[in-house]
């Protein structure tokens, strides 16, 4: 809900975004939920986004031959 919102008040705001992004998607799809404390860093935010990026170029079928 906080994407859908935050994304329809910012193309609001910012006319032209809509158009510069690939298929008007504002937010990547998946989420990060972990409970707030002092384990929490930007290392930790920073690996997960980067770990998920590599995962979306693997190729998710195998290959046959």
């Amino acid at each position: 809900m906080l994407k859908s919102i935050s994304a329809s008040m910012i193309f609001r705001e910012y006319h032209g975004v809509k158009k510069q992004l690939w298929g008007g998607e504002f937010w990547e799809d998946g989420y990060f939920v972990r409970t707030v404390g002092d384990k929490v860093t930007a290392e930790v935010i920073r690996k997960y986004i980067e770990y998920h990026r590599h995962q979306e170029k693997t190729p998710k079928q195998l290959e046959l031959f």
